[in-house]
């Protein structure tokens, strides 16, 4: 059992969880992630590691609360446990001193853009955060992204904090303007990612993503996070999270992610059958 150290909501639906983990505390990289249990009989869930404080032995996710699993870890609080955490999983980032590098979180994916600028500032590049939410109220973590920023924008859908509109025209006034731009990372819904490629791809400007497709083992076991990139099948688990962003096939990664939405609504408003053959009484 992982015990839960401290449980906060940074927004609506959106919730940071400290965890004991110290063996995965002290290994873990920038981009990695981790699977958990909630409980025994529930799924396995992807969550990337925003951070970790290896003295302690703790590591910080991020959840928003979409399904029945995140639902579940999101009313969890400090002294609750969670039965399993494994990892960390995937390939680090690619960190070097690029020079300019604008680090793109949209969403609750701000949770992972946050530990790469870390990882970005400390290898020496002049880091830029764009940190995008629908509205004010949903934008978490800006305190942070500004303490590692040597430029930080927020913007939101509404206009009602920062910047009116979304991430892709932030980054596309940076170009604009005449900056030179040498690296992307960028993290968030699939459009936005895609979208985000699409600005970059006339100037050249190297571009990672991270992908976050349907995951079942993490291993690279069950091949439910296939992904096309290049032509190529790869799986995201174990060549991934991250890759060219101008070398995905997005096309292909949404319509694999919305392959199970009629029965992860149904387990999310409780009406799925659920077998209690193998279950213990």
């Amino acid at each position: 059992m992982y015990r839960i150290v401290s449980s906060i909501f940074l927004a609506e639906n959106i919730k940071k969880l400290e965890i004991e983990a110290p063996r995965i505390a002290k290994k873990r990289k920038a981009g990695q992630f981790i699977m958990l249990r909630v409980t025994s009989h529930g799924e396995r869930v992807p969550l990337t590691i925003a951070g970790s404080d290896p003295e302690k032995g703790t590591i910080t996710l991020i959840v928003q609360g979409m399904g029945k699993s995140t639902r579940e870890l999101n009313a969890l609080e400090a002294g609750n446990s969670i039965a399993d955490v494994v990892g960390p999983l995937g390939t680090p980032s690619h960190i070097e001193n690029f020079g300019t590098a604008v680090s793109i979180g949209g969403g609750v994916g701000t949770a992972i853009a946050y530990p790469t600028a870390v990882a970005l500032k400390e290898a020496g590049n002049h880091v830029i955060t764009i940190n995008g939410a629908r509205s004010k109220e949903l934008v978490i973590l800006e305190k942070e992204m500004n303490e590692v920023s040597d430029e930080a924008y927020i913007t939101t859908d509404d206009g009602s904090y920062g910047f009116h509109g979304f991430v892709t025209q932030k980054l596309q006034e940076l170009i604009d303007s005449g900056r030179k731009i040498d690296y992307v990372l960028a993290i968030g819904p699939i459009p936005m990612m895609k979208a985000i490629a699409e600005v970059t791809r006339p100037y050249g400007i190297k571009t990672v993503v991270s992908l976050n497709p349907i995951m079942v083992d993490g291993t690279g076991m069950c091949g439910g996070c296939r992904v096309t990139v290049k032509d190529e099948i790869k799986f995201a688990c174990v060549d991934g999270p991250e890759f060219d962003a101008h070398e995905v096939d997005f096309t292909n990664l949404a319509d694999r992610n919305r392959i199970y939405l009629s029965e992860e609504k149904e387990s999310a408003e409780g009406t799925s059958h659920r077998c209690h053959l193998h279950m213990d009484k």
